[in-house]
C-alpha cells in the first residue's frame, strides 16, 4: 500500500525549512488534488494552477516541504494502485479459463474478438496486406489505428505531435505491407476502442493479431485479463505451458502492436512495479488509473 503521509513530509515544525506559511497551504492543497484526481495523470501545470502558483515554483516548495516532486507523489500514489490491483493475479486468469474463455473469446470490458493471421502471412512480413491508418484523439494522447480488412491490426500513439515515428512503429512491425493513410477508414475503430459509450457485446470489436504463434498466445492471455485488475509475466507464462518463460512473455507483451485493447498495459512486475512499457511508463500508468477511474463508476 501507499506509505504514510509521514513518510512524505517532514513530521515536526522543527524539521522545515523557513519558508512562507503559505508555501505549506499550497502544498497541503496540492497533495489534496493529485491524492484526489491521479487516475488521470494530471500535470504539473494543471496542478500549480489550483493552487495559484507557477509550475516551477510549486516543483521548488512541494519538493521541500514534502520531501519528492509532484511526479514521484503521483507515481507513489499509482504504484499503490499497481499492488492492489494486482493482488491474487493468479486467479484472475485461473478463473478466466474456468469460465472457458480458452479460446477465441470476448474481452470483459471492451467486448473484443480477435482471429490470428497464419504464420505464413506473419513470416512474410505482411507481404500483400493492405493496412490502412490514421490519427484520431484518445485519453492517452494522439493515437495511430492501424486496419486491415479483418479488423483493428495497430493501436500505438504519438510523442511530441511525431506522427512520422508513430507511423514507423508500426511500419517495422510489418515492413512488406501496404500503408495507406486513410482516416475515414479508422475513425470508426477509434471510437470503439476508446469510447465506453461504444463497448458493446452485440457488436463486438474484432482485432487481427499479426505475430508468431508464441507472441500470439501470449496477445490472447493479455485479452483474458479484466478492467480493474492485473497480472505478472509469470502468470502468464505458467497459462500458456512455459512456467519457465517469463522473460520471453515480457518480451512477446513488449512487441504488442495493439496498444490497449490488447491490454499490455496491465501487465505488472511480481512486486506491483510498472516496469517497462513500449509507449511509456507515464502512459501506463495513465492507462492504469483512467481504467480504475472507469470500473469506481
Amino acid at each position: 500500500m501507499l506509505q504514510s503521509t509521514a513518510e512524505f513530509a517532514p513530521v515536526g515544525v522543527a524539521d522545515l525549512q523557513p519558508g512562507p506559511l503559505e508555501d505549506y497551504d499550497r502544498v497541503r492543497k496540492a497533495l489534496a488534488f493529485m491524492t484526489e484526481h491521479w487516475r488521470r495523470q494530471p500535470s504539473l501545470d494543471e496542478v500549480a494552477a489550483q493552487v495559484g502558483v507557477s509550475s516551477s515554483h510549486l516543483h521548488h516548495i512541494f519538493r521541500r516541504w514534502a520531501g519528492l516532486t509532484p511526479k514521484a507523489f503521483l507515481q507513489a500514489l499509482t504504484l499503490d494502485s499497481a499492488r492492489a490491483l494486482l493482488r491474487d493475479s493468479a486467479s484472475v486468469l485461473d478463473a478466466a479459463y474456468e469460465v472457458g474463455l480458452s479460446g477465441p473469446s470476448r474481452l470483459h470490458d471492451l467486448f473484443v474478438t480477435h482471429e490470428a493471421m497464419s504464420p505464413g502471412e506473419w513470416k512474410a512480413a505482411g507481404a500483400g496486406v493492405a493496412m490502412a491508418y490514421g490519427f484520431h484523439p484518445s485519453p492517452f494522447g494522439e493515437a495511430i489505428v492501424v486496419a486491415t480488412a479483418r479488423g483493428l491490426a495497430g493501436v500505438g500513439f504519438v510523442d511530441d505531435g511525431d506522427r512520422e515515428s508513430a507511423l514507423a512503429d508500426m511500419v517495422r512491425r510489418w515492413p512488406r505491407a501496404q500503408f495507406r493513410e486513410d482516416p475515414a477508414a479508422t475513425q470508426a475503430l477509434a471510437q470503439r476502442a476508446f469510447d465506453p459509450e461504444c463497448w458493446r457485446s452485440d457488436t463486438p470489436l474484432r482485432v487481427v493479431l499479426i505475430g508468431s504463434d508464441f507472441e500470439v498466445r501470449v496477445w490472447q492471455t493479455l485479452l483474458r485479463i479484466p478492467m480493474g485488475r492485473a497480472t505478472t509475466y509469470s502468470d502468464i507464462a505458467r497459462h500458456i505451458g512455459a512456467p519457465k518463460a517469463a522473460r520471453a512473455v515480457g518480451a512477446a507483451v513488449g512487441r504488442n502492436p495493439i496498444s490497449f485493447v490488447v491490454p499490455c498495459h496491465r501487465v505488472l512486475g511480481r512486486s506491483g512495479a510498472l516496469t517497462g512499457y513500449h509507449w511509456g511508463i507515464t502512459r501506463k500508468q495513465a492507462m492504469l488509473g483512467w481504467e480504475a477511474g472507469q470500473t469506481a463508476a
